[in-house]
């Protein structure tokens, strides 16, 4: 078996897993959230407690890539995503929300799957990539519904790396 390349690889789009994305600690199960600014919020501190980047301007910077356009790319999945000096690697936290809420998804559906992804100022294309991995996941039904139905945030943190490396569908 191939070991996956780190960001910034040429080869980074064919082996990226989203296992090399998410650190230890980065999926929450369960989080309550009324609205996007909340459930950003608490990806936000999710990404403080496990990434090390300050909170508030984490969220400050999603907010701001919000406003430009909806990142709920639809089936109840949302990507919200930023570059920030904050990190100095392509990398992201992962919540399955408690209820869904609207992230303006092109098909009218509330997000219950958020993915934050967090890229640094000058990683356009490995931020761009990593994007295209976490949307062509979360495009797979069967894993959704996985996702969805996992009991605690090891097993999703399990579906994440191996629905991505075996090509699961």
């Amino acid at each position: 078996m191939t070991e996956p390349q780190l960001p910034g690889n040429p080869q980074v789009e064919r082996f990226m897993t989203l296992s090399t994305l998410i650190p230890p600690g980065g999926v929450i199960v369960e989080l309550a959230a009324s609205n996007r600014k909340q459930a950003l919020a608490g990806l936000a501190e999710l990404a403080e407690r496990v990434l090390g980047a300050a909170s508030r301007p984490v969220l400050d910077a999603v907010i701001e890539r919000e406003k430009l356009g909806s990142t709920g790319v639809g089936n109840g999945v949302a990507i919200p995503h930023a570059r920030t000096n904050l990190v100095n690697r392509v990398c992201g936290v992962f919540a399955r929300l408690k209820q869904p809420v609207d992230f303006d998804a092109v098909d009218g559906q509330p997000a219950d799957l958020v993915f934050m992804l967090l890229a640094p100022e000058n990683a356009s294309a490995e931020h761009l990539r990593a994007l295209a991995q976490v949307s062509r996941f979360f495009r797979r039904e069967a894993l959704r519904r996985a996702v969805r139905t996992a009991p605690d945030a090891d097993a999703i943190a399990a579906l994440l790396t191996s629905g991505v490396e075996t090509g699961a569908t």
